[in-house]
């Protein structure tokens, strides 16, 4: 009789094992898999009560019964979130005092799940031990963490190949090259955040003597940004080759932006145009870092426009800068990331040392201006990092002869 039983048990434990391993096999997933173990302890091993809780980015219940009340998605108390050994349970709130005991799962030294048990001491003998129910419990929950990892590294190669898409998208909307001549100097300076960032800049000479800059910040990064500012470029060109009105291009582009990114992605956006014969700068201001005008040691803030493009549509105002610019001027054109560096105080550099920089030094060459901004920055924030995009776009116009 005594051989009856024993060979009964062997025969619980072996099927249970095989519930199991071939669950696994199948790959089923892990809601899946914690349905066949619950079906596995419950009608095969006859346990009574049980509460699972496993650690994904919190603990939560994921397999729960034969308790008085649901405990699936309740999280578990901090006072078995360190568990080491199999303890009963003495005292506990009214949650978990319908359980008898609680033991640790781990592995490789890091607790993964904690189980409880209640009713377990009048069918033990007869279907399952601790340590058998332990090592059961065990392989399902490694098998689940395995598979957490085997996502976990699939969506970072997704990422990764989303990002060497985004830097190949972003490549293609940089300028190859820039003008540098006794008459026009232009100077850009690039460092992203990460490795992919959401600043973009442009040069385009036009005819009759003028030419076009700007510079914008795109919300979100990635792909999607980076779609979409590949998009913004491809009409922005596409406008000022048939057109030099700021209000049309600019009234333009806010509702590309609005109609592609749903409302949801937003770009703030300065765009300058000079004509060299008629010796005037139009610009219009799309919620962006008021570039700097220097003229003759003097600066001046250029923050006529308009709001940020693709949250409005159609915009709420429009208003177009021009400027009488008859003698050497430089343009200072720069993203947010630059001001908004910080010190060892959480002291913002901010706009007015920028300035101070860019006015002071306004007589240099551009490329000089920058390395003097990089150096003052890099001194102010000491061991702080860059919190964002840095781009900077000098344009210097030599008049007279």
């Amino acid at each position: 009789m005594i051989g009856s039983k024993d060979s009964q048990i062997k025969d619980l434990k072996l099927n249970a094992l095989l519930e199991i391993t071939q669950a696994i096999n199948n790959n089923l997933s892990e809601d899946s898999l914690y349905k066949i173990y619950r079906f596995t302890l419950l009608a095969d091993l006859k346990i009574e009560k049980i509460g699972l809780f496993v650690l994904d980015d919190s603990w939560v219940c994921k397999v729960n019964y034969g308790t008085s009340r649901k405990m699936e998605g309740e999280s578990l108390p901090e006072s078995y979130q360190n568990l080491k050994q199999a303890e009963e349970i003495a005292s506990c709130d009214e949650l978990f005092c319908e359980f008898d005991e609680v033991f640790p799962v781990s592995h490789k030294d890091k607790l993964l799940a904690v189980v409880f048990l209640g009713g377990v001491s009048d069918v033990s003998e007869q279907t399952v031990d601790r340590t058998f129910l332990q090592a059961l419990t065990n392989i399902i929950i490694v098998a689940i963490e395995n598979k957490k990892l085997a996502r976990k590294q699939i969506e970072q190669e997704a990422y990764r190949k989303e990002l060497e898409i985004a830097k190949q998208v972003q490549n293609y909307l940089i300028p190859n090259s820039l003008p540098n001549n006794s008459d026009l100097q232009l100077e850009a300076s690039y460092i992203p955040h990460q490795d992919v960032g959401g600043d973009y800049y442009d040069y385009i000479p036009l005819a009759d003597n003028k030419f076009m800059v700007c510079i914008a910040d795109v919300s979100g990064k990635g792909v999607p940004a980076a779609l979409l500012m590949s998009n913004f470029q491809a009409s922005l060109r596409t406008m000022v080759r048939n057109s030099s009105d700021l209000n049309e291009i600019v009234d333009e582009l806010n509702y590309q932006i609005n109609f592609s990114g749903n409302g949801e992605n937003f770009i703030t956006f300065f765009i300058a145009i000079y004509d060299g014969n008629a010796q005037t700068l139009h610009y219009v201001n799309c919620g962006h870092n008021p570039p700097i005008l220097v003229v003759d040691g003097n600066y001046q803030l250029l923050e006529a426009g308009t709001t940020i493009l693709g949250m409005f549509n159609p915009l709420p105002f429009l208003e177009v800068g021009k400027l009488e610019l008859d003698q050497n001027f430089l343009l200072f054109s720069y993203t947010d990331g630059v001001i908004e560096t910080f010190n060892d105080e959480g002291e913002e550099f901010g706009e007015d040392r920028l300035a101070e920089i860019v006015a002071t030094k306004g007589h240099q060459e551009p490329a000089q201006i920058h390395a003097e901004i990089f150096n003052q920055v890099d001194k102010f924030r000491g061991e702080n990092n860059y919190r964002d995009d840095i781009t900077m776009l000098s344009c210097k116009v030599n008049l007279s002869k």
